[in-house]
């Protein structure tokens, strides 16, 4: 028989016979089965770099891989396929970070994103470094330009990958030889989420990926959580001691930890406040539950509990803070306006975070969950009689809240945002992901979104990423199917994210995409308005919001009033497939407690000739007919 060649056939055959030969080394029959068999666990067997990584993943339990494949990936993310790793194709690098990012704060486990070299890393970077002020585990594959002996210079992508990550990374492993892929990723999981948590980068180039090693690699040993057992001993008199009133303040490092954080509130009859990204800890359905903060800028039933009544000297405010796996950072406490206590411990798993905002009385390293659980071996020590007055007045100052959110007057060109908060929570589920993004109505949400149960308030808090919430929805969507996830975004937010509802309407993630659209960058104008008589730079397009959904492949809904605010809300949850919700939003003279404090505190910390010169210039425009706004 004969057989037409050509150049194309020829190559084709190389390649199947290439298959074959390195499936048959990869798969080398039931003894090599029979031995991986007995190491449960291992990344074990003769196998491809890529391989190696991708039974890594597997051991990992990984749920979904977030990124773009490459051409320096495309052997990683044919093999994510032929061995069944959960994938989704993202638009942009940005997104494949805030999308693990998202996946991580909901379950609690670190997030994986994949990214290409070059613009795929730099991309990325304002989402890890979320995660990194944040204290969010992710683990970061990044495919590297080729290295060995037959490596060339100036190969595209060729930035410093590594020198790039470190600074928004806990840590960058650089894999050198494909021996140490395996056991790199594996790490990369320990170090992400160990102590305080954060993203981790494992650099490969992309060269390894094809290259085959016959792995052993055990799975790392996890360390022990650290304990101060001579800081704990310091800590638990003070905290033991009848003649003060404690109250907690408690942050993302304790919501694992809810039932303990509860326990250890109710032994010392303290009330709970939360960090922003600490919230749903406690839900606030507890009797002891109070809020966001415990200063000026947040929430009110907060400030007043752990201030006390001035008019009843014997009911006094909380003079002892145990605050728990937080970091007493810029955003949760408002320009750092939390008032001093008279007495502070501070716990928290990275002994960095301890000690540097407050005056405090003890610093103790350990984490959140061994800390609680030793409390509460010292019950008896601890054990306070249960405070009627203090119950009832975290109650009644709950209801007046409550009561507020009921009678939120109507606004003249829209809807007010705070409205649009209060329907929400009457709308979403008790279990609902709620994920905020950086606008003003993240201090509204913070304070007024009455959150149920913990992992299901989510806010991009201290590097103020715009446009973290749409992906970091679609990243917890991807995994949490039949439960509902919604966003609730500015419109200048959206800007920096909107071609990610297209990730939605392709996989049919039904995010509701809830959009506050006044045309402005509202949060800038708050606060240039008062200091500059004017406002620049904060002036938006007037997009075509149904054209826009349209072009996208999603529902809409628009809603320009109170009167359909709720209505409309509930069909858009209730739709089964994702929704762009158009809010049309009219803040008005809407008072945000976060702004109003820090504004009156920076204003306090300038210096005399700071603030003649800041009165000098607002006299004289104050005098001017025309006020130039943009």
């Amino acid at each position: 028989m004969d057989f037409a060649f050509s150049r194309r056939g020829l190559l084709q055959g190389a390649a199947a016979v290439g298959g074959a030969l390195a499936a048959n080394a990869a798969h080398a029959g039931p003894v090599a089965d029979a031995r991986a068999a007995r190491h449960p666990g291992w990344v074990f067997g003769r196998m491809t770099g890529a391989e190696a990584l991708c039974e890594a993943l597997r051991a990992e339990g990984v749920g979904c891989v977030y990124g773009i494949p490459g051409a320096q990936e495309n052997e990683l993310w044919d093999t994510f396929k032929e061995k069944g790793i959960p994938y989704l194709l993202v638009t942009h690098e940005f997104s494949a970070a805030c999308m693990a990012d998202g996946y991580a704060r909901s379950t609690g486990r670190p997030g994986v994103l994949c990214v290409v070299p070059g613009p795929g890393v730099t991309n990325s970077l304002t989402g890890l470094g979320e995660a990194l002020l944040d204290s969010s585990p992710l683990v970061a594959i990044v495919g590297d330009v080729a290295n060995g002996e037959k490596a060339k210079p100036f190969q595209v992508h060729s930035l410093n990958q590594v020198e790039l990550l470190k600074p928004v990374c806990k840590c960058v492993y650089q894999v050198q030889t494909v021996a140490q892929i395996a056991a790199a990723v594996r790490q990369a999981f320990v170090t992400a989420a160990e102590g305080e948590p954060g993203p981790v980068a494992v650099v490969v180039p992309y060269n390894l990926f094809i290259e085959a090693h016959d792995y052993r690699t055990p799975p790392p040993a996890a360390p022990a959580p650290p304990f101060d057992e001579a800081a704990f001993a310091r800590a638990l008199p003070l905290l033991a001691d009848k003649k003060h009133r404690v109250g907690i303040y408690a942050g993302v490092g304790c919501m694992a930890y809810g039932a303990e954080l509860a326990a250890v509130a109710e032994l010392l009859q303290a009330p709970i406040a939360t960090s922003v990204s600490g919230r749903g800890a406690v839900g606030d359905g507890h009797p002891l539950a109070v809020g966001w903060g415990f200063g000026p800028h947040a929430s009110e039933v907060a400030e007043k509990v752990f201030a006390g009544d001035k008019k009843h000297p014997l009911k006094s405010g909380v003079d002892t803070v145990l605050a728990i796996g937080v970091k007493f950072s810029e955003v949760s406490t408002g320009y750092y306006g939390n008032p001093q206590p008279k007495h502070v411990v501070h716990v928290d798993a990275n002994h960095c975070n301890l000690g540097r905002v407050l005056k405090t009385d003890v610093c103790v390293h350990a984490d959140a969950g061994a800390f609680l659980g030793r409390l509460l071996a010292c019950g008896d020590q601890l054990r306070r009689p249960e405070d009627r007055w203090l119950l009832n007045r975290i109650r009644d100052l709950k209801a007046d809240a409550a009561r507020s959110l009921c009678n939120i007057p109507a606004a003249k060109c829209g809807v007010d945002p705070l409205a649009t908060v209060a329907a929400l929570r009457k709308v979403l589920p008790e279990d609902a992901l709620l994920f905020t993004d950086v606008s003003v109505t993240e201090h509204l949400a913070a304070e007024h979104f009455r959150v149920c149960h913990p992992r299901t308030y989510f806010n991009p808090v201290d590097n103020q990423a715009m446009g973290w919430s749409v992906p970091a929805a679609l990243g917890a969507q991807r995994v949490h199917h039949g439960k509902a996830v919604a966003t609730l975004t500015g419109d200048g937010c959206l800007l920096m994210s909107a071609l990610e509802i297209t990730t939605a309407a392709r996989e049919h993630l039904p995010v509701k995409f809830v959009i506050l659209d006044d045309q402005s960058y509202h949060y800038m104008q708050m606060l240039q308005k008062p200091a500059y008589l004017r406002t620049t730079a904060t002036i938006l397009t007037r997009l075509d919001y149904r054209a826009l959904a349209q072009a996208f492949g999603v529902a809409y809904v628009e809603i320009a009033s109170h009167a359909e605010l709720e209505a409309k809300l509930r069909g858009a949850v209730c739709h089964d497939g994702p929704v762009l919700v158009r809010v049309v939003t009219d803040y008005g003279k809407r008072e945000v407690r976060w702004v109003d404090a820090v504004r009156a505190r920076y204003t306090k910390e300038l210096t005399a000739a700071q603030k003649a010169r800041f009165l000098a210039r607002i006299g004289s425009r104050a005098i001017q007919l025309e006020k130039k706004s943009d």
